[in-house]
C-alpha cells in the first residue's frame, strides 16, 4: 500500500465502503435498540447516503451531499447510547472488513467529532 494513498484509498475504495455501509447497516437494524430509528427509510437510499458520508471522511473523490447532521438528526430525539451503539457497529462493520486499526481510529476520530451534532447539543 502506497504512503501516498488517502484513507478512502487505504481502505479501499468506493466498492469496499459500500460493502462495508452494508454490513453496518445489517448490525444496526439486527440491534433492537436502534433499528426502530429506520424503520421508515428507503434503506437504499440510507445505505447510499452512508457510502457517500463514509467516502467524504475518508477523503475520498466525493463531497457529501446529505443535509446538516444536527438537522437530520434532530427529530430522532437521540440519546448518547445510541451514538454509542450505531458507532459501535460501525467499528464491528470496519474490523470485520479487516480495516488496518490505524485507519479504523482514523475513521471513528471523525464520527465522534459529529456527536454534539448528531445529539443536538
Amino acid at each position: 500500500m502506497s504512503t501516498s494513498e488517502n484513507l478512502y484509498e487505504q481502505i479501499g475504495g468506493r466498492e469496499r465502503i459500500a460493502a462495508i455501509v452494508d454490513e453496518f447497516y445489517d448490525r444496526v437494524l439486527d440491534d433492537e435498540t436502534v433499528a426502530h430509528f429506520f424503520d421508515d427509510m428507503d434503506m437504499a437510499a440510507q445505505r447510499a447516503h452512508m457510502t457517500q458520508f463514509l467516502s467524504s471522511v475518508a477523503d475520498g473523490p466525493v463531497e457529501y451531499t446529505g443535509g446538516e447532521m444536527r438537522d437530520i438528526h434532530e427529530p430522532l430525539d437521540l440519546e448518547r447510547e445510541h451514538f454509542d451503539a450505531v458507532a459501535t457497529h460501525l467499528e464491528g462493520a470496519l474490523r470485520a472488513f479487516d480495516v488496518p486499526d490505524e485507519k479504523v481510529e482514523a475513521v471513528m476520530a471523525e464520527v465522534v467529532a459529529l456527536e454534539d451534532d448528531v445529539l443536538c447539543r
